[in-house]
């Protein structure tokens, strides 16, 4: 999806996280390493805690701006799709196909 829409405009921020089952215990550099096995070439940003005490700022502002009103996100893999002025427009949550999600993104991008 994003090689294919990256030159209209579409940008990926992947946020590593360990707040759910553990799933991600290691140190930033090593998580880099391994993604390098992957065909991954959107942004990989820094491991941050989507909830609780040390709440990234990203995610403290897209679970506010969404329907989740500042609410629990369940799972990895949960997807926010912002507009070209930063506005949340749509949450979507881990059962969501990546590629189910690509006719809103080119409504945006359009």
């Amino acid at each position: 999806m994003y090689k294919d829409l990256k030159g209209e405009g579409l940008e990926i921020l992947a946020f590593p996280c360990n707040q759910f089952g553990a799933q991600e215990p290691e140190d930033a550099a090593w998580i880099l390493d391994f993604v390098k096995q992957y065909p991954v070439d959107f942004h990989m940003m820094e491991k941050v805690d989507v909830q609780g005490d040390n709440e990234h700022q990203t995610y403290k502002a897209l679970r506010d701006a969404s329907e989740l009103e500042g609410g629990e996100l369940v799972w990895n893999f949960e997807k926010f799709l912002v507009n070209g002025e930063g506005k949340v427009v749509k949450h979507y949550r881990k059962e969501w196909d990546p590629k189910s999600i690509v006719p809103d993104i080119q409504a945006l991008l359009k």
